[in-house]
């Protein structure tokens, strides 16, 4: 028969549901169990209330990385018009398309239609020392090519937006999964005492904004603390934040307190990590009353430092903003960044829309890796930049469909190779042909820059091993300095 757990005073009302809830065989109990006991290691250990140091208490190799910033591409930007040039694909522009190439393969919106080629509207140069060719849509992103890792042969599993996402985010497309900045928070707890380990902003531009959802930053399995939190653009960074009218701040102090106290009691008795995450959030809501607005305060920037991202008017939604913001937070020690611009779903209007959406990231992306390296961050600040998928390189009216066979995207700081390509597609782009990276080698490879071996970072879920790469994932150590 069920068994109460000892913890509980034999007086304790005991109903049916809770009766499910704490039995050693209710429905989740052994998950919660095993999810508690790690969460609450930490706060075992004698650390400070509300703080997590993460589980590893040891890294797995030589940390290159302390933190990450994801500026992510919502939509999927075409390969063909950033950094995977190919010459024969303009000569081919408007022929059709060689069966050849997609005879049988899974397309999204042209599966049936008549392929034509669509040679790219751009130019591309070779910048640097390295001479990575680059698109002439990115100026400014081109003088940092020395400092750049362009991979060109990345491919996923997911064709549409939503599971492409959740495969890029979180390695599956199985909802309850924790995101990869979960992961980080989970493993290595965050530097920062009075903000989030894990913060998420977002802008959009004037076309192809795909939706996105608070899926992608979810913690999944993990307990709930371990969840990106999302700050506003624009207004408040995070609403409610300051003290009610009439209450100062040693009154607040005194309400928080006496809101552990008994979440302390209940946690005594109940064994549910979402009571270690009420606590920790209390507290860490308190902090960030005066750590926000301190955070979002601009006034302190020089006119240079806003000129140099482009920043017309601080928190103003924009993507220059958040880049300006995603350093700050940086130095702040946050241990994941992740900056969702929404404007690359190009299926019609593509010369206009990625010249409108380069024009916007262009300069602050720039701007973040050059103010990283003045500052000394970016040798251990790892920076992603791409989307969920690539574009093909067949036309679709007047602009390009989906595309999981070959994409591109960079990386720079943090361990990682500068002033590099890695991989290449065939001579029309359609597929990846050499040094294929598929998505789960890319987390493998971010979390070994952290220090973290892909396969010894996991949690119990319904008596499995749950992991970010799940039961693939290869290091691409030619890409690691």
């Amino acid at each position: 028969m069920p068994s109460i757990p000892q913890s509980l005073p034999l007086s304790f009302p005991l109903g049916r549901r809770a009766f499910l809830h704490q039995s050693a065989f209710g429905f989740g109990g052994l998950a919660l169990s095993m999810l508690q006991n790690e969460a609450t290691a930490a706060t075992a250990g004698g650390e400070k209330p509300g703080h997590w140091n993460g589980v590893l208490k040891e890294p797995h190799f030589p940390i290159k990385a302390k933190r990450v910033i994801f500026l992510c591409m919502a939509g999927g930007p075409s390969q063909f018009e950033t950094f995977d040039w190919k010459p024969k694909l303009k000569e081919l522009h408007d022929q059709p398309f060689p069966e050849s190439f997609t005879r049988g393969q899974q397309l999204a919106q042209l599966q049936g239609a008549v392929l034509k080629a669509r040679g790219s509207f751009t130019n591309f140069q070779k910048y640097g020392q390295s001479g990575i060719e680059i698109s002439d849509l990115f100026p400014e992103i081109a003088k940092q090519a020395d400092h750049l890792c362009v991979i060109r042969s990345m491919q996923t599993e997911q064709i549409n937006h939503d599971t492409a996402h959740a495969f890029m985010n979180t390695g599956s497309i199985i909802k309850g999964r924790p995101s990869m900045g979960s992961w980080l928070l989970y493993g290595l707890g965050s530097e920062s005492q009075n903000l989030p380990g894990f913060i998420v902003l977002t802008s959009v531009g004037n076309y192809g904004q795909q939706p996105i959802s608070a899926r992608q930053w979810s913690s999944g399995v993990l307990p709930s603390r371990f969840q990106g939190i999302q700050f506003q653009s624009k207004g408040d960074a995070v609403h409610y934040i300051g003290n009610p009218e009439g209450v100062c701040q040693s009154t607040q102090r005194q309400v928080i307190e006496e809101i552990q106290r008994m979440n302390g009691l209940l946690a005594e008795e109940q064994n549910d990590p979402e009571i270690a995450t009420r606590i920790a959030q209390y507290e860490m809501a308190f902090k960030m009353q005066s750590s926000v607005p301190e955070l979002t305060d601009f006034t302190g920037e020089s006119q240079a430092t806003l000129d140099l991202y482009g920043v017309q008017q601080p928190g103003d939604g924009s993507f220059a903003s958040n880049c300006l913001l995603a350093r700050r937070l940086a130095e702040r020690g946050v241990r994941m960044i992740q900056l969702y611009h929404r404007a690359w779903d190009h299926h019609g209007q593509l010369e206009e829309g990625m010249k409108h959406g380069a024009a916007t990231v262009d300069r602050p992306t720039a701007a973040l890796i050059e103010d990283l390296r003045q500052r000394g961050l970016l040798d251990d600040t790892l920076i992603l930049w791409g989307g969920e998928f690539g574009r093909t390189p067949m036309g679709q009216g007047s602009g390009r469909d989906h595309h999981i066979l070959s994409f591109s995207l960079f990386m720079a700081g943090g361990g990682i190779k500068p002033g590099v390509t890695w991989g290449a597609t065939d001579e029309l782009g359609y597929r990846a042909v050499e040094n294929i990276v598929d998505v789960h080698d890319l987390h493998a490879t971010m979390l070994a820059l952290l220090g973290i071996d892909h396969h010894r970072l996991t949690t119990k879920f319904q008596g499995l091993d749950v992991r970010l790469t799940g039961i693939a994932g290869k290091v691409i150590k030619g890409i690691m300095a």
